[in-house]
């Protein structure tokens, strides 16, 4: 792909995160263009081999932070395992942290696959007012269509 196209393809998906008001996408996006239009493109092979990793420790420290703050009490976190909503929620998390794990291993294996996520969390969000969290979910959904494990 020349750097004619790249360029193009972000800002098309630059121009429709606007459009639908998906700021994560925008920001990735904006970040991207400053780094391949600037002399920090020397960075992208760190960046492709490490930059699902950090993004997922800053989500979990994100996931992690009213524990640490102190707005989440430790014994409201204990009551989880008495109440049946906490623990189907429990049971949930499970299942989508296995579901973005087969995630992650599609979208390292298959990377023509993080085009249509993109995508396709675009169109949910604009037209299904959706929220966009779940390209690494939706990857792992798509890992049960097409792998045997």
């Amino acid at each position: 792909m020349t750097a004619f196209a790249s360029i193009f393809i972000l800002l098309v998906l630059g121009g429709l995160s606007l459009l639908v008001h998906n700021t994560a996408v925008t920001l990735s996006v904006a970040a991207l263009l400053v780094i391949k239009l600037t002399p920090l493109s020397q960075f992208f092979p760190y960046i492709e081999k490490q930059g699902l990793t950090v993004g997922i420790v800053i989500l979990t420290v994100g996931v992690l932070s009213p524990l640490v703050s102190g707005s989440l009490p430790p014994g409201t976190l204990l009551k989880s395992f008495l109440d049946w909503k906490s623990l189907l929620a429990i049971v949930v998390g499970i299942v989508v942290s296995w579901l973005g794990g087969r995630g992650v291993t599609l979208m390292s294996s298959q990377p023509t696959i993080v085009g249509g996520l993109l995508i396709g969390t675009i169109i949910g969000v604009s037209l299904f007012r959706g929220v966009p969290v779940g390209p690494l979910i939706a990857a792992g959904l798509v890992s049960l269509f097409i792998f045997n494990k």
